[in-house]
């Protein structure tokens, strides 16, 4: 019990003492009802293998669905398609050979850095050709078409999505698609989109919007990751997995719930009357969950990175982005609140990963951090905080601490998931003080 993040309950291990014994004994009919099973199962294994490129969802099912296939046929075509795709999972960094924990962060990364860029005004024009670049990468990487039978195989629509990594990797994700969509609306507020290449048409963009209106969740208003809310809470009875937290459904964040927001807002400046209702009603009910999910301390727990910090950012970035302002929003006062209460003498924030694992706010002993520094300076940005001293310290934290090359530090590990898995992001050191530097340029000392 020591080792294990959540401990099982009694009832569920006599649950799994009692499918033990069932295995061990005679039952009438039970060979015919345990090859129908592993019929069934080997079909979603061998969909999911085929519509993901053999690279799977992640590198956990990789393994297990790779096994499968050698023991099904050690010899097979489909055991050597997975092979080819064993190096989308392989990372050679400083410190040596590493397994990612997904096949990369391609499209995630893209679409911040160009978001990045594009915030810092006037200085975009020294890197327009860096820009078309990135905007290649989220038009090849938005997926096309869905996966054969979707609904024989439990999936969510796909057309239109933008996945986290490539798009061979495929699968649909509610703030990606989000993050890619606001991406690709920055990048044609920036140029001219006639200019841009290949072409992405009104409908592909529309595409986009049908996917994060397909992924909202009525009952909650919120936006979970690939797919809807299908089931209640109480399945985490049955988690067997004793290392990650709140894994047994798929819950709405706030993270989630803002890229969603955010994007349909820019979406709506530029089509005010493509699915006007119901994207309304969509960003209505949306900022309602996140408003009601707000901690007591303004703060909101981040589920994907280190930790209130980041999911403080993402809920004022919807606040901000649906016409809220320190003025006239008691939330948005109190999360300015909550971040300025942590700022550091010299200026910088500095949250460590046990803040994820314990749930309270726990300061890191190694100093001020690059990323989370990034973080509460693009949110206080973004709000327009009157007192402009801590924003002042915060950019001068960042700009003293970047390195003769452009390069910022590597420091602390920034990402995580299941509340107990922690996960590297080299590119956050980049993409997010461009960011935040960027905003307070032109929003803090109003240079365009």
């Amino acid at each position: 019990d020591k080792d294990s993040y959540i401990i099982r309950s009694k009832a569920q291990k006599v649950v799994w003492d009692v499918l033990t014994y069932y295995e061990k004994v005679w039952i009438p009919g039970k060979a015919w009802l345990r090859s129908k099973a592993i019929e069934e199962t080997s079909k979603i294994i061998k969909h999911e293998d085929r519509s993901t490129k053999f690279i799977c969802i992640g590198p956990v099912n990789k393994t297990l669905n790779m096994l499968v296939a050698y023991f099904d046929d050690p010899n097979g075509e489909h055991l050597r398609e997975h092979r080819t795709r064993i190096k989308d999972y392989l990372w050679l960094a400083e410190d040596g050979m590493k397994m990612q924990g997904y096949n990369g962060s391609q499209l995630w990364d893209t679409a911040f850095i160009s978001q990045a860029i594009t915030s810092c005004g006037s200085l975009t024009e020294w890197h327009k050709e860096t820009l078309r670049s990135a905007y290649g990468y989220l038009e090849m990487t938005q997926v096309r078409e869905d996966v054969p039978e979707l609904e024989r195989h439990y999936r969510h629509i796909s057309k239109g999505a933008w996945p986290f990594s490539t798009v061979d990797h495929g699968w649909p994700i509610a703030d990606c698609t989000g993050e890619g969509l606001k991406a690709v609306l920055s990048l044609f507020s920036t140029f001219n989109r006639e200019d841009l290449a290949p072409f992405m048409s009104d409908e592909r963009l529309f595409d986009a919007v049908n996917v994060l209106i397909s992924l909202w969740n009525k009952a909650s208003g919120g936006f979970a990751t690939y797919e809807l809310t299908r089931g209640p809470e109480l399945l985490e009875f049955l988690n067997p997995s004793e290392v990650f937290s709140d894994i047994m459904i798929d819950y709405p964040y706030v993270e989630l719930t803002s890229s969603a927001l955010t994007s349909l807002v820019a979406f709506q400046s530029m089509f005010p009357t493509h699915r006007a209702d119901e994207i309304s009603e969509i960003i209505r009910a949306g900022i309602a969950f996140i408003k009601r999910i707000q901690l007591k301390d303004g703060s909101w727990y981040g589920s994907w990175g280190v930790c209130f910090t980041y999911g403080t950012w993402f809920g004022i970035s919807a606040l901000c982005a649906t016409g809220h302002s320190i003025h006239t929003s008691d939330e948005l006062v109190l999360a300015c609140d909550f971040l300025l209460s942590k700022q550091r003498p010299d200026g910088s924030w500095s949250e460590n990963y046990r803040s994820c694992t314990d749930l309270v706010y726990s300061e890191a002993p190694e100093g001020g951090q690059i990323v989370q520094t990034s973080w509460a300076l693009i949110s206080l940005c973004e709000a327009q905080w009157p007192d402009k001293d801590p924003l002042h310290r915060a950019a001068e934290f960042l700009m003293n601490n970047q390195e003769q090359s452009g390069d910022w530090p590597q420091q602390l590990i920034s990402g995580v998931f299941n509340k107990s898995t922690m996960i590297s992001y080299s590119n956050y050191r980049l993409a997010f003080p461009i960011w935040a530097l960027g905003l307070y340029r032109t929003k803090v000392l109003g240079r365009e």
